[in-house]
Order: structure tokens, then C-alpha cells, then sequence
């Protein structure tokens, strides 16, 4: 299944993201913000279980703001499964 959310208090504007039928994670992409981070956290989720990557990056915040590009990952990764059901 493929998934796009739109970002809420962060810089990047958009994720996309694939979820496979073994709720396995795939083909994150991150439109704005930060390149080389979100290259880094596409290489460490790629393949992973969808459930767990959320779990491991929800309520991860970036400076005073309370929510940053990998918690914005989770809520999407949320929604996905969400609306996989």
C-alpha cells in the first residue's frame, strides 16, 4: 500500500511511504527539510516493521517545537496502518 501525509509543524512538507503486506516499511521519501537526515532515517527504517519504526519514533521533538520530521514519520506510519484495517 502506498501512503502520502502531509507534514504538520515541521519542514518537511510531505511524507510518502510504502507499507507491504508483512506491514514491512519501504520507499520513505521526505519532500523538504533536512536531506542528509532524512537520507539517514530512509536507510535505517527501510525494511522494518512498520509498527515498531512508529513506536521507536513517536514523540521524538525538534528543538522547542514538539514534534520534528521522524515524529511526523510515526503519525504517518499511524495513519497508513490505520487506514490499511
Amino acid at each position: 500500500m502506498k501512503y502520502t501525509y502531509k507534514c504538520k509543524g515541521t519542514c518537511a512538507v510531505t511524507i510518502s511511504l510504502e507499507i507491504d503486506e508483512e506491514k514491512k516499511l519501504h520507499n520513505v521519501q521526505f519532500i523538504g527539510g533536512c536531506d542528509g537526515n532524512h537520507k539517514g532515517i530512509v536507510r535505517l527504517v527501510e525494511g522494518e516493521d512498520a509498527g515498531k519504526v512508529a513506536e521507536r519514533l513517536a514523540g521524538t521533538t525538534c528543538g522547542p517545537r514538539p514534534t520534528s520530521c521522524p515524529d511526523q514519520l510515526a503519525k504517518a506510519i499511524e495513519a497508513a496502518l490505520a487506514e490499511a484495517v
